[in-house]
């Protein structure tokens, strides 16, 4: 958010948007009290800005076809910057590898695959050792059920108090 000053309205705004992508002008400007035209030139700028960064619909893949979910920690074997950017390169091309952390602590990175079944997963891990990303050691978490998966915390509950 570095840049680009956020007021009481414009969180209104935020909230709305991320609890419904698909409002309305109308409804969205109904909800955080303003005309329609200051509105929507409120929320281009924050569009612009970078702070609202897309727009997508939430379908849970279980309804669609049997999937699997994995979590996985990958320790790379060496910890150039080179070493973190080939990894992360291959990551992106990796369509089954949905969401990818890099972390402080006893691994390097945290990853979330979606697979077609554990079979697929495996062909998935086997195929990024035999690239030689620099991939030293991993350990697969299966999801055997999910308890709570939200996008998103309301915004009011990350800034400061002061800022709220």
């Amino acid at each position: 958010m570095a840049g680009i000053k956020l007021d009481p309205t414009d969180l209104r705004i935020l909230d709305a948007v991320q609890r419904d992508g698909r409002i309305t002008k109308l409804r969205l400007a109904e909800e955080v009290g303003l005309s329609p035209t200051p509105c929507w030139v409120r929320l281009r700028r924050l569009e612009k800005a970078g702070v609202v960064s897309g727009y997508h619909a939430s379908i849970d893949m279980r309804t669609v076809a049997p999937v699997a979910v994995v979590l996985m920690e990958v320790t790379l074997r060496s910890h150039r910057q080179a070493d973190f950017d080939r990894f992360e390169r291959a990551v992106r091309d990796c369509e089954e590898i949905i969401t990818c952390w890099s972390v402080g602590g006893g691994v390097d990175y945290l990853l979330k695959v979606m697979a077609r079944d554990i079979d697929a997963y495996q062909r998935l891990v086997d195929g990024l050792l035999e690239r030689e990303i620099g991939i030293d050691r991993y350990f697969t978490y299966i999801v055997t059920k999910t308890v709570k998966d939200e996008a998103a915390v309301p915004i009011a509950n990350l800034l400061p108090a002061s800022t709220s």
